[in-house]
C-alpha cells in the first residue's frame, strides 16, 4: 500500500506477516497494522476502514472498472472480487514484495477481471487512457498516506480517468498534518462534490469525491453525494455503522441471488 522512498532514501523495511490463530496481519512497521485478514473467512472485511470505503457502492451500484491503488493485504480486493462479479478489478501496488504476499493472504490469482500490476500508481494513472466508475485509494506507508497521492497531478489524472458519475475514494487519517490540504485539493478539484461519513472508521476519515462535470445531467452519484454532504451521511455514527452492515450484507445477497439458478 505504500510508494517507494525518494532514490537517496533507505530502501522500506520489508512486510511483516504475523499470524496469532485465526487473525493475519501485515506489518509495514513493528505493531503498525495494515490490512488484517481473518483466516476462517479469507475476504471477510475485518477493519473498520476497509468496512468504510465500500461506502462508494452507495454512489456506484454496479461499477464495470475498479482501480485501487495499493494491495496491501487484499481486503477490498478479495471482496470486490467475490462480491461484485459484474466488476473488473485493477489494482496497482509498488512494492514487489508486497505482491509476492499476496498467496499468504489469499487474494486470487489474475484472471479475466482482476489484474494486480507492479507499477507506481501517479506515474501510471497519468499514462492511463483506460476509464474506471471507481478508484480507491488506500496507499499507505508505516506512518501516514503517501503523500503523492494526495498532489494535484494524481488527484487530477484520477478524476480525468473516472467516468461521469464516478467516485474516488480517498483513505488518508484524520490527524494527518496533510489533511486538510488534501481535502482542500479535492474539493476544488471536484467542484465541492466531497463527502464523507461520520464515526465509521475511528481516525481513517474516507473522503469520496464525486466526478459531476459542468453542463451535464446530474448523475444519481452526484444527487447522493448532495445528500450525504448535508449530514455527514445519515447525520449520526451509529446510524452510518448501521448503513455499512446493511450495504455489505445487500451486496452478499444481491450477488448470492445472480448465482442462484
Amino acid at each position: 500500500m505504500s510508494h517507494p522512498t525518494a532514490p537517496a532514501s533507505p530502501s522500506p523495511a520489508a512486510p511483516l506477516v504475523r499470524t496469532h490463530g485465526h487473525r493475519r496481519t501485515l506489518e509495514f512497521a513493528e505493531g503498525s497494522v495494515q490490512s488484517e485478514m481473518d483466516l476462517r473467512a479469507p475476504d471477510r472485511l475485518v477493519l473498520a476502514y476497509t468496512r468504510a470505503m465500500m461506502l462508494f457502492a452507495l454512489f456506484v451500484p454496479r461499477p464495470r472498472h475498479i482501480v485501487m491503488v495499493g494491495l496491501g493485504g487484499g481486503s477490498l480486493v478479495k471482496f470486490c472480487h467475490r462480491w461484485m462479479p459484474q466488476a473488473r478489478i485493477t489494482v496497482l501496488e509498488v512494492r514487489a514484495d508486497v505482491i509476492a504476499l499476496r498467496h499468504e493472504f489469499a487474494v486470487p490469482e489474475d484472471d479475466a477481471r482482476l489484474r494486480v500490476i507492479h507499477a507506481d500508481a501517479v506515474e501510471y494513472l497519468a499514462a492511463s487512457r483506460e476509464p474506471a466508475d471507481v478508484i480507491l485509494v488506500d496507499g499507505f506507508d508505516a506512518l501516514s498516506m503517501h503523500a503523492p497521492l494526495g498532489s494535484a497531478r494524481f488527484l487530477g489524472a484520477c478524476r480525468k480517468l473516472l467516468a461521469e458519475g464516478g467516485v474516488l475514494v480517498l483513505n488518508i487519517f484524520s490527524y494527518d498534518p496533510a489533511y486538510r490540504h488534501v481535502l482542500a485539493r479535492l474539493t476544488l478539484m471536484f467542484a465541492d462534490r466531497v463527502c464523507w461519513f461520520d464515526k465509521v472508521s475511528g481516525n481513517n476519515r474516507i473522503l469520496f469525491a464525486v466526478k459531476a462535470s459542468p453542463g451535464q445531467p446530474l448523475t444519481p452519484a452526484a444527487r447522493t453525494q448532495a445528500r450525504v454532504a448535508r449530514r455527514a451521511g445519515l447525520g449520526a455514527g451509529f446510524l452510518n455503522r448501521w448503513l455499512v452492515r446493511t450495504l455489505l450484507w445487500t451486496l452478499r445477497r444481491a450477488a448470492r441471488q445472480q448465482k442462484s439458478p
